[in-house]
């Protein structure tokens, strides 16, 4: 049995959970999110709590049944806290500013690269160098990160780039001079 496929996932309260086949949409306080699960996999609302259950022990249906209930999982947690990735820019003269819907970033380029934000996605940019991306998908707030940071991914030598906070840039040797 999967161990994380065979844990229930709670409901707390001021959730509301429809299970309607391989539909299940969650409904809480900072919004809405509903997937569709894998055909085979069987999904039941149980005693406050939702059940994923597996039709046999092949190695599909095993990585099925533990990835189903992570998903929705993560959709409890989305509508209830919600999920964040903070960056950090690193680099001289290297800002990102917010205006609206709009993240335009200077890194090093000859012009601001502007990024528009997709629907369901906040932004916040407490400082120039500190970028806090939020929302209650888990899925799209890593995507948005994860593209955000692949505009100017940190790089070895001086570590200047956008990067995930608290992430450690393994550092190499520049060029030496000429030893004859």
């Amino acid at each position: 049995m999967s161990r994380i496929g065979r844990l229930p996932v709670p409901i707390p309260e001021g959730v509301q959970v429809t299970v309607d086949g391989q539909h299940v949409a969650v409904k809480g306080p900072k919004g809405e999110l509903c997937m569709d699960a894998h055909p085979e996999m069987t999904i039941a609302q149980e005693d406050g709590s939702i059940c994923v259950h597996r039709p046999s022990d092949e190695k599909s249906h095993r990585s099925l049944h533990g990835m189903t209930r992570a998903l929705i999982n993560n959709m409890v947690v989305g509508v209830t806290q919600g999920f964040q990735r903070q960056l950090e820019v690193v680099g001289v003269g290297y800002t990102a500013e917010l205006r609206g819907r709009v993240l335009t970033l200077k890194l090093g380029f000859t012009h601001p690269i502007v990024f528009h934000l997709p629907e369901g996605i906040n932004v916040e940019v407490p400082k120039p160098t500190q970028i806090t991306v939020s929302g209650i998908s888990r899925q799209l707030v890593g995507e948005v990160a994860a593209v955000i940071r692949g505009l100017k991914p940190p790089e070895p030598y001086k570590g200047k780039g956008i990067r995930y906070k608290g992430e450690y840039i393994e550092r190499k040797a520049g060029k030496t001079g000429k030893t004859s």
